[in-house]
């Protein structure tokens, strides 16, 4: 279990603040689900704080949203978790922690298999919420929060993958000398 003193809980803070700023960095698409900076910097997170306080960062995250504030894409909050996205947004601790998880071994198969089981789950979860909220069958569904998604998700991941592994690496030698 992660301890949370005022280190962690620091770097807790800081990358909360990072999943708002790269949250705003979007790009609307045709059936109200943007292409977002989200699915980048929280795995990304997951990786750098391991898997509890990258899950953590992204919990908070949705709890700012959750009381008002304009956290998530298209500086919106609240009723953004109950709207078509809402899937994606309640998927984001469980993506921090697979991605954390996946690093945890220090195995580049590791890593790439946690950043693709939380990919996964974020489209899965996605994609569900997508189809209760708006009624949609399950391909409309598909169509409109997977399949346009999955080119620049694989490119995410082998990006994500890449900067991590050096990121994590670069922060365990300056942080733990």
């Amino acid at each position: 279990m992660t301890t949370l003193n005022t280190p962690n809980l620091t770097k807790v803070a800081l990358a909360t603040a990072l999943i708002v700023v790269f949250s705003q960095i979007s790009i609307p698409m045709p059936y109200g689900v943007p292409m977002t900076l989200q699915t980048f910097i929280i795995p990304l997170v997951g990786i750098i704080l391991g898997s509890q306080l990258g899950a953590l960062s992204a919990v908070i995250y949705l709890l700012l949203g959750m009381i008002g504030l304009p956290v998530f894409s298209g500086f919106s909050g609240g009723a953004s978790l109950l709207g078509p996205t809402g899937g994606f947004l309640i998927s984001f601790p469980i993506l921090a922690f697979c991605a954390g998880w996946g690093c945890g071994g220090h195995s580049r198969t590791k890593l790439y298999s946690g950043l693709i089981l939380g990919m996964t789950l974020n489209f899965l979860i996605g994609w569900w919420g997508f189809k209760i909220v708006t009624g949609s069958s399950s391909l409309v569904a598909f169509n409109a929060t997977v399949l346009p998604f999955i080119p620049t998700t694989i490119i995410k991941i082998i990006c994500i993958g890449v900067i991590g592994e050096k990121l994590s690496r670069t922060i365990r030698k300056k942080v733990y000398r």
